[in-house]
């Protein structure tokens, strides 16, 4: 098992954001992550890439405990995410803003440089290399931050809604990106609301709804299941799927 994180709770005073929320995942896998807004989703994400240390439980990463470890840690083990909303180094070039994730692995310049080459070939942004990074508009910035993390060399991609915001062909190409980010043998986690990411590109879901998991198994199984609709989906989302 690659990531195991076991009844993972985490409080902010007196309120509890997640409550045992637990996930498993096989390396090589795409795992959907689903929930209304404020469900836990993105506090989940912070504790397995340690931005945030847990109330309680554990979070195992490739055989080592990494629960109170630092985000330095986590990144160092293999574990690589992206933010909802993507962060980047203005004046700096996109090749620039690359290398900086590249750096963990290839401390020497001209080693960074070429794997941020390498990434930006493959997240379809080396013809805009030598741009700064505020010429991007939204689909750019989000590929930029992925190109960012996967410089790092992670062996888990956690992607915290990267495509929201895009238009329907931008969808598709997003979803193109994540098919040959996985293809390189990067096992991936992903929170979206988009439900067509989901069933397209997830073998296996989650859902989360305040602080705990309620549910999980294949896509479609998920959607039909009545705990989810009331929860999540909504009755006109189950009948349009019937209709459908």
């Amino acid at each position: 098992m690659l990531l195991e994180a076991q009844d993972v709770s985490r409080s902010f005073g007196g309120f509890l954001a997640l409550s045992g929320a637990s996930l498993a995942v096989e390396a090589g896998e795409i795992v959907g992550l689903i929930g209304p807004n404020g469900a836990g989703k993105s506090t989940f994400f912070n504790c397995i890439a340690g931005d945030l240390a847990p109330t309680g439980g554990r979070i195992l990463f490739d055989g080592a405990d990494l629960t109170r470890a630092p985000a330095e840690a986590h990144a160092q083990a293999g574990i690589g995410r992206t933010f909802q909303v993507p962060a980047t180094f203005e004046d700096m070039t996109i090749l620039e803003n690359v290398m900086v994730g590249a750096f963990l692995r290839h401390p020497h310049r001209r080693d960074a440089r070429d794997k941020a080459m390498e990434v930006l070939r493959l997240c379809g942004l080396e013809p805009q290399a030598m741009q700064r990074a505020r010429s991007l508009g939204t689909p750019g910035r989000k590929r930029l931050e992925i190109a960012r993390v996967l410089a790092s060399e992670p062996k888990l991609l956690l992607l915290d809604e990267a495509l929201a915001g895009l238009t329907p062909s931008e969808v598709q190409r997003a979803i193109d990106l994540v098919r040959r980010i996985h293809s390189t043998g990067i096992t991936i986690v992903i929170v979206e609301h988009i439900m067509e990411v989901i069933l397209t590109l997830t073998a296996r879901v989650l859902v989360f709804n305040q602080g705990r998991t309620i549910a999980q198994g294949k896509p479609q199984d998920v959607v039909n299941d009545p705990k989810v609709i009331e929860a999540y989906l909504g009755h006109s989302h189950h009948r349009r799927r019937r209709r459908g």
